[in-house]
């Protein structure tokens, strides 16, 4: 083969020996099958390419969408749908810059959460207080109103939005790059901005670039616990103990001046069959009442249980630190240490708000169905609850945006794994949509927007479910679940810029 032959080349086609892995994202139930798969190295390229997309003829009717493709952790088949024809890939652009002009942080679209903790904290100090999973695109994390161990204490990453740059597809389908800029005089921009500022991903154009002002410089040193509790040591009595002392702590430390507000945890509900329940923990220690604040926490939480905590033993959802001793470290060492994205594996997702602790009947629920009274002969080591800290900073933003529930306690991220072609995939499918719908029982299946308790859902979490009758028996569609009072206006925003709306999912928003 000549040297000429293997020449590098942007539009990966069918036979191509890179196709099958471009053409998948993290999530392994979805497999695309496009035209091809173009990758975008500068913003020229995207405008030129999208508009060539726009304008050229399906070879399939039945195949004819356009999407664009960061990281690939879309959830659902948003980005890998069998209706896609073509993919614009922008994981080449992941630079990571000062402009002058801006004055602002400049990161392309296709930069990773690693790319920016790797990259930009070392040459600024300053970071993103985005997830733990590093291979997350910013292109998708960033426009879903991405959040991480540091929101509690910085807030979201688009509190630090600045300006953003898209390549937007016109009614005559000619491509415009265009910069829009939260202080812009032109209200259709800061529109546009604002509408990228929570609006989810893939609906109004391919994002190019970020610009971030005033970003947050995280911590010198954390402290980092992990520990785990037996599940055969629990009765039903210390399970609602539990679970009731982690969402009465975050009820009561929500101010992010202080060390306790500041303080991250991720509770990890596994189904029986894993054999144990998760805790990871960090707390900023430059603040001298840090240590004391994991401290509390852990008696807290640990002190009001019989269990005895001991060190977690296999992988709990996308994270697994086996850690003997909480550790002091380096910010970027223990973020690095957290540092996963799980296996390539199939996966469904749910998620929900809560804007206080845990009622009873949904302890309950999650008690059964976590394989005590429910699914007992259900094996799934990687089938679990996740329970997130959440609110502090996050409740205080620093700007309006289109991120509407801005006074939940908690977030919770419903997780269940299987390999491909798993005969048991039905079975797996049925045990989280089985667990959610009974979990909110009292709300039709979900949690409804606006509620006592709960305040709607993640669309960085997306869940197709939330629009399918037998599992959603609320007077919500996912429209309201995600968006709340927003939706109205990026509705008017969708049909300003994506007039003939190529930017469409199951989920998307609806011009």
């Amino acid at each position: 083969m000549s040297e000429t032959s293997t020449l590098p080349t942007t539009v990966v086609r069918p036979g191509d020996k890179r196709y099958p892995a471009l053409s998948r994202g993290f999530n392994q139930r979805w497999i695309a099958e496009p035209e091809y798969v173009r990758l975008v190295r500068t913003p020229g390229e995207v405008r030129a390419a999208l508009e060539e997309a726009v304008n050229e003829a399906p070879a399939d009717p039945e195949r004819t969408r356009i999407t664009a493709r960061a990281g690939g952790h879309c959830y659902e088949d948003f980005v890998c749908g069998k209706d896609v024809r073509v993919i614009l890939d922008v994981s080449p652009m992941y630079g990571v810059s000062y402009d002058g002009d801006m004055q602002a942080y400049c990161v392309g679209a296709g930069a990773t959460n690693w790319h920016v903790y790797s990259h930009l904290y070392p040459l600024s100090g300053k970071t993103l207080p985005g997830g733990s999973c590093y291979s997350v695109g910013l292109g998708g994390h960033i426009p879903a109103g991405g959040f991480g161990l540091l929101s509690r204490q910085h807030g979201l990453t688009v509190d630090y939005l600045y300006a953003v740059e898209v390549a937007v597809v016109r009614a005559d389908k000619t491509v415009k790059l265009v910069v829009a800029r939260r202080d812009d005089k032109d209200e259709r921009l800061r529109d546009l901005l604002w509408a990228h500022a929570g609006g989810g991903g893939g609906n109004f154009g391919v994002v190019t670039r970020f610009w971030f002002r005033g970003l947050p410089e995280p911590p010198k040193q954390v402290l980092l616990t992990a520990l785990a509790w037996d599940w055969e040591d629990f009765t039903k009595d210390e399970f609602t103990a539990l679970v009731t002392a982690y969402g009465e702590y975050f009820r009561d430390h929500q101010d992010a001046s202080t060390a306790p507000g500041k303080l991250f945890a991720l509770l990890k509900l596994n189904h029986v069959s894993n054999g144990q329940i998760g805790l990871l923990a960090q707390v900023d220690v430059d603040d001298s009442d840090g240590p004391q604040a994991m401290t509390d926490f852990i008696e807290a939480v640990d002190g009001r249980i019989g269990p005895a905590a001991t060190k977690m033993r296999s992988v709990m959802g996308e994270h697994f630190v086996h850690m003997d001793i909480p550790r002091v470290m380096p910010w970027l060492t223990a973020t690095q240490a957290l540092n996963a994205s799980g296996e390539n594996r199939c996966g469904k997702y749910k998620s929900a708000y809560l804007r206080k602790p845990f009622t009873g009947q949904q302890i309950d629920a999650m008690w059964a169905y976590l394989g005590n009274e429910e699914y007992t002969d259900y094996v799934n080591k990687q089938a679990l609850i996740q329970v997130d800290s959440y609110g502090g900073a996050v409740n205080r933003p620093l700007h309006d945006t289109a991120v509407r529930q801005r006074d939940s306690i908690l977030k919770l991220q419903y997780q269940v794994y299987w390999t491909r072609h798993d005969p048991q995939e039905d079975a797996h499918l049925a045990w989280i949509r089985d667990t959610y719908k009974a979990t909110f029982a009292g709300t039709g299946g979900v949690p409804v927007a606006g509620g006592d308790v709960t305040d709607g859902c993640y669309i960085g979490y997306p869940d197709t479910d939330l629009d399918d009758e037998r599992w959603n028996g609320s007077d919500q569609s996912s429209e309201t679940l995600y968006y709340k009072d927003a939706y109205a206006k990026l509705q008017e925003i969708k049909r300003y810029w994506d007039p003939l709306n190529v930017f469409r999912h199951t989920q998307s928003i609806r011009p």
